[in-house]
């Protein structure tokens, strides 16, 4: 128990509160955690929590910039695992989506989550949200093109759309061969937008 005490301890107050953001706001909904729930999770308080984000819309943002992060974390490890290969990079990605939207342990995505929660234009975390979107969007069709794919901005929105609904239907009707027709149907459009041989 002192050693687990220790060890938190170590690591930076900003970062701690974070984690905890994170976990709570991605489990239980960004409403429903208020500060004092995070400060506690972060064993801190929070005077401390308010040293590092002015306010909790802020620790939102920083929180949703993170969740941004780590997508940019994945994609080049596509890159990484099929250099020079934009097609098997899709490919990477849509099996990837299909785990994380059938995972028990996931909610979907927490930028699409926190976009329906801040409906507030003016919320520091609407920009963050969108600009994660568009980037989204805006490497599929990137992909797509460079894989020699037809209509690669209508085929980047065909998978988005795919994904979001993919999410929904985890979390409404469950996940039961969710993965599995993810999939078929992602290369099924895949195989629609390919050039004629």
């Amino acid at each position: 128990m002192a050693e687990d005490t220790a060890k938190v301890e170590r690591v930076a107050p900003r970062e701690r509160i974070l984690v905890a953001a994170g976990e709570l706001f991605y489990r239980h909904g960004i409403r429903a955690v208020g500060v004092e729930a995070v400060a506690e999770a972060a064993g801190t308080n929070k005077m401390t929590l308010y040293r590092h984000f002015t306010s909790k819309d802020e620790l939102v943002a920083e929180y949703l910039r993170r969740a941004a992060a780590e997508s940019d974390t994945r994609w080049a490890r596509y890159e990484r695992e099929h250099p020079g290969a934009p097609f098997e990079q899709l490919r990477a990605w849509l099996r990837q989506m299909a785990e994380h939207a059938t995972c028990v342990d996931q909610r979907g995505c927490a930028l699409a989550n926190a976009a329906v929660e801040l409906a507030d234009p003016a919320h520091p975390a609407r920009p963050v949200i969108e600009a994660y979107k568009v980037a989204q969007n805006a490497r599929l069709v990137a992909l797509c093109q460079a894989a020699g794919l037809h209509e690669p901005e209508l085929l980047a929105d065909a998978l988005g759309l795919l994904l979001e609904g993919a999410r929904v239907t985890a979390q409404s009707v469950g996940r039961e061969g969710l993965g599995e027709r993810l999939v078929r149907i992602g290369e099924g459009l895949f195989e629609r937008h390919r050039p004629a041989q």
